[in-house]
């Protein structure tokens, strides 16, 4: 038998509570190319009106107008690409954040120590979710509306609820 420092106790715990965060986009890239085509369309169906009617530098701003309008679509969809990952074990809680530039964030304590803050206004419901244990406070789920938020931090509370309690073992008879 060898020695081995191999060994992870947080590999064998069951996951409590496991969740993936993204922005949403209600466009789709087959949608984004149907609306740039049609933008390009009537721009130039506009542009060239304007120039038989003697305004030929109009062209160039409908033109102009189309890629400004392609530009912001293009990061627009750059910044889908952010996740926030978070996991409840028994013994741990990790919030894994990578933003829509690559640059990452991770946060990691026991979840008996956690508890869940949230504010809100009572006409639109929860506005910001915190996750706070001893003096770190980290805000999760910015990305979600407050519908989402509020059944999200309700499976969130179980999930740290279950692991507050601790295994439950049942005997074998």
């Amino acid at each position: 038998m060898t020695a081995s420092n191999d060994f992870d106790p947080a590999l064998d715990q069951p996951t409590l509570f496991s969740a993936r965060v993204t922005p949403h986009r209600s466009l789709n890239r087959t949608g984004f190319l149907v609306l740039m085509t049609f933008i390009g369309a009537v721009s130039f169906v506009a542009g060239v009106a304007f120039w038989l009617m003697g305004a030929w530098p109009v062209i160039g701003f409908f033109g102009l107008d189309a890629l400004v309008i392609y530009w912001a679509f293009r990061i627009n969809f750059r910044s889908a690409d952010a996740t926030e990952d978070i996991v409840v074990t028994p013994t741990e809680l990790r919030v894994r954040r990578v933003s829509h530039r690559g640059h990452l964030m991770e946060w990691s304590c026991n979840p008996l120590w956690v508890q869940l803050e949230q504010t809100g206004d009572p006409e639109f419901g929860i506005e910001r979710l915190y996750l706070v244990s001893r003096g770190h406070r980290v805000s999760i789920g910015q990305v979600l509306g407050p519908d989402e938020k509020a059944s999200f931090a309700k499976a969130l509370l179980a999930a740290l609820q279950v692991a507050k309690r601790g295994p439950t073992y049942t005997p074998v008879v």
